[in-house]
């Protein structure tokens, strides 16, 4: 099955969330459980996640991912800024593992100039402390990112000292996010064997559990993390028919998070259901 979807608002509830899925032609989505900028977390709805259950049952969904908030990071310089983002992730594991079939995606975080060597530990301890949860039952996935700035995991030698330090090896993943690894200097456009290669080496293709499906407005190696609609970017068409259809990749979820409206990702859907072979 492809399963393919978009990021979506959760301001209307779960269950209008996947009966807009639907209707663009989606069977999965993406959300963010709070403002992406951080604040609070609305309480879930019982009836809601119910009918989100079923919806999602009838209509055949994949896993649908929840998408931390950007301003957590556990390796801020700040206490304040770190013990945020500890809670903010323990508050949405806790959320998650109330939802049907749900995977939880969060950047990794900022050094600040104080060196991935030292950030990476803070990470971890966040995510242990977070993911020290008795009923948890879904997967973490540290996103792959661009390298703006001091981003944290913009190699897979970075993500993989982080899960190497994780607590719950067996409830930690990646997520590949195809703009960022682009951009971090990995070329998924003409060696997208020897990227996945590099990637099983390193981290393993067992934790590999979700894509991004963006294209890039730069070009590799550019560090931005601007995205682009499918299709319009400096990746193109036929990289992306490449990287829905590899045997590795292609049974995965798949979310655009493309500069894009409902129309637009429905279109976008409806491109690369044309481009998958089954």
């Amino acid at each position: 099955m492809f399963t393919i979807g978009c990021h979506l608002s959760v301001s209307k509830g779960y269950l209008h969330m996947a009966k807009e899925a639907t209707s663009i032609g989606a069977n999965t989505f993406q959300f963010f459980p709070r403002n992406p900028r951080g604040g609070a977390s609305k309480p879930l709805v019982p009836e809601d996640v119910e009918a989100l259950s079923a919806w999602m049952k009838e209509h055949r969904f994949g896993k649908i991912l929840c998408h931390g908030a950007y301003t957590m990071n556990g390796a801020s310089l700040k206490e304040d800024v770190r013990n945020f983002a500890r809670q903010a992730i323990r508050e949405d594991l806790v959320k998650v593992s109330q939802l049907p079939d749900c995977l939880y995606n969060f950047h990794p975080g900022t050094h600040l100039k104080q060196g991935a060597e030292k950030a990476i530990p803070l990470i971890a301890d966040m995510v242990n402390f977070a993911m020290d949860y008795e009923d948890l039952n879904t997967t973490v996935l540290l996103e792959t990112m661009a390298g703006k700035g001091t981003e944290v995991g913009r190699s897979f030698e970075e993500l993989a000292d982080i899960i190497e330090r994780g607590e719950r090896k067996d409830r930690i993943g990646v997520c590949l996010d195809i703009c960022h690894v682009y951009d971090g200097g990995y070329d998924i456009v003409n060696d997208l064997d020897g990227v996945l290669d590099s990637f099983d080496k390193v981290i393993g293709l067992e934790r590999l559990k979700a894509i991004h499906l963006n294209d890039d407005k730069n070009p590799m190696g550019s560090q931005k993390d601007r995205h682009e609609k499918i299709g319009k970017g400096t990746i193109g068409l036929e990289a992306f028919e490449r990287i829905i259809n590899h045997p590795a990749l292609r049974d995965l979820p798949f979310y655009l998070e493309t500069p894009n409206d409902l129309a637009g990702y429905k279109e976008e859907i409806e491109i690369l259901k044309a481009l998958r072979k089954e």
